[in-house]
């Protein structure tokens, strides 16, 4: 399976919206809270040129925001994605 990653902030709604469609889809994921990490944060942007919440990678790509997870679950990418590692 391919791994997830989630990294969120907090309170963010989109953060919780996005683990929910997640856990809609059974897919496990793990979770990187960055809400008391100002160094983790600082690393996120080098990572992936983005300081948005949250941030969804998988398998190491970056997929992008809340938008961009819902964008790729409707258009059967998420299921590629994920599958592929599989």
């Amino acid at each position: 399976m391919a791994k997830i990653t989630v990294y969120s902030t907090e309170p963010c709604s989109f953060c919780e919206r996005a683990k929910q469609l997640l856990e809609l889809r059974k897919l496990s994921f793990e979770e990187i809270n960055l809400a008391k990490d100002p160094a983790g944060r600082l690393e996120l942007v080098e990572k992936t040129g983005m300081l948005s919440f949250p941030q969804i990678v998988i398998d190491g790509e970056t997929l992008g925001g809340f938008q961009e997870l819902v964008q790729a679950d409707m258009s059967g990418r998420l299921a590629e994605l994920t599958a592929r590692a599989a």
